[in-house]
């Protein structure tokens, strides 16, 4: 792998690809550290006691121990001192696994994580990874993995314990905003391809509209982009949409190429600041704006390289954000070989928008702030024995949510399973040809959840798409 440095996101693609934002040094123009001391390097007097320390452990511990162990917890130890979540120390295992990620696919559940508070946090579920298809979203704070709580564990054990082979299943027991008790997930495994862009054209009203899909910000991303962006400007398009929806993030160059499309030279796409508050700009060289206008869809899962393009169109151009304040990490990383196939990834920059903003742990804020319907944001279906009459809870909740979205009216959508409910349940499964029981057993469940999926899938009921459509139509 290329050395790089790694701008955003270095949370373990336990389940993605680029799990960090890497860019060629000259993007920075920063030379990369090295951690090999000279001969003639000489130990500082407060490390004499870590020696001391390593030398009695290991000469006289009760127990023969692993010296490179002890190494490994020290530096890991440092890390974690730090109490910065994007600092990280990998053994030379986990880099393997890292360097893998970044493949054109991999085997996994297709989402990215990061470290809140010491908690395991889901960025972004790829779009169409088992991840999102199992009900998985943007801020799920995983509490288990197959039965068994995570604490203590980093984010690069978590990984470990959630990657698996395709076809195999994992159980991730997660926290959600609104919900009263953990939520079980079973996801099964698959290969997740990185098709990193998708264009097609809308055409309403006489006016044509591109819209172009970035689902993460890998290698050949920039390309790919260019590419999709002359096809549409071929066909005369009178505005542009730029979805990064659940885009997690990815390499800096990727997005620095992309923004030289639409960002003049009259303002930075980016800066980076360093620890004594130097700030260094970044320009481009494009003289003219684009003639049609342009529009960004966000929500709560674009992180890292999707809120540099955000912020770099909202304010050096003054392009409308629509939908959902992002993600919110504003911090760079630079990694340093250790000698031994091992990586510490340190934080050593913040990066700011056009204007000087600080964008981290707050999030880019949308010019138009749109929220999808209700049943969107219902969850995933828990059937431990069949909800029915009287009961109240999440998983009834969340069914009148869907029945709700659906047309079948349940009359009510706060957990309480009443009698309206039932009726409409039972309107489900004649339908579906189930029997009809006013229940919801695990049969009608899958039922109900399948349409659920397939009617948030509908453009007609992506309230924010049809939002940022209508605003650039207007223009």
């Amino acid at each position: 792998m290329k050395r790089k440095w790694v701008i955003v996101m270095i949370v373990a693609s336990f389940f993605s690809g680029a799990g960090g934002m890497y860019a060629g040094l000259s993007a920075w123009g920063v030379k990369e550290e090295q951690a090999e001391p000279s001969p003639s390097y000489k130990l500082p007097d407060e490390l004499y006691k870590v020696q001391t320390a390593y030398e009695m452990i290991g000469d006289k511990y009760v127990a023969k121990v692993d010296r490179a162990e002890l190494i490994e917890g020290a530096i890991d130890g440092m890390v974690a001192s730090l109490q910065d979540p994007y600092s990280v120390y990998m053994d030379a295992e986990t880099v393997k696994q890292f360097e893998e990620s970044l493949d054109s696919s991999f085997e996994g559940i297709g989402a990215e994580i990061t470290v809140e508070d010491g908690k395991l946090i889901i960025v972004a579920p790829f779009k169409d990874s088992p991840a999102e298809k199992a009900g998985l979203k943007p801020k799920d704070q995983i509490v288990s993995i197959d039965g068994k709580s995570v604490s203590g564990l980093t984010i690069f054990e978590a990984t470990k314990k959630i990657r698996g082979k395709k076809g195999t299943s994992v159980m991730v027991g997660i926290v959600r905003q609104g919900m009263s008790k953990p939520l079980e997930v079973k996801v099964k495994r698959n290969e997740i391809p990185l098709q990193t862009v998708t264009a097609k054209m809308n055409k309403k009203r006489g006016q044509s509209i591109g819209i172009i899909e970035i689902t993460s910000f890998s290698e050949e991303t920039a390309k790919e982009f260019k590419r999709e962006l002359h096809k549409l400007e071929d066909k005369n398009i009178e505005g542009l949409l730029i979805d990064v929806r659940g885009n997690p993030g990815g390499f800096l160059i990727s997005v620095e190429e992309i923004l030289k499309e639409f960002v003049t030279e009259n303002r930075p796409y980016v800066q980076i600041e360093d620890r004594s508050g130097r700030k260094i700009p970044y320009f481009s060289k494009k003289e003219k704006i684009k003639p049609y206008p342009i529009a960004v869809l966000t929500d709560q899962g674009s992180a890292s390289a999707s809120e540099i393009l955000a912020g770099a169109l909202q304010e050096a151009e003054s392009y409308k954000i629509i939908g959902e304040t992002t993600f919110g990490k504003g911090t760079v990383q630079q990694p340093v070989p250790l000698g031994d196939g091992s990586n510490l990834k340190l934080t050593t920059h913040k990066w700011l928008t056009p204007k000087g903003h600080w964008i981290h742990q707050k999030g880019i804020r949308p010019d138009i702030e749109v929220r999808q319907p209700d049943y969107f944001y219902a969850h995933p279906l828990q059937i431990e024995k069949p909800l029915k009459r009287e009961m109240n809870n999440d998983s009834v909740k969340s069914a009148q949510m869907m029945l709700e979205g659906l047309g079948y009216g349940p009359g009510r959508t706060d957990g309480y399973f009443n009698k309206e409910t039932a009726k409409s349940v039972r309107a489900l499964q004649l339908q579906a040809d189930l029997e009809q029981t006013g229940m919801i057993d695990q049969e009608t469940a899958d039922y109900l959840e399948g349409k659920w999926i397939e009617e948030m899938k509908k453009e007609k009921n992506d309230r924010q798409l049809q939002t940022a459509l209508g605003y650039l139509r207007d223009k």
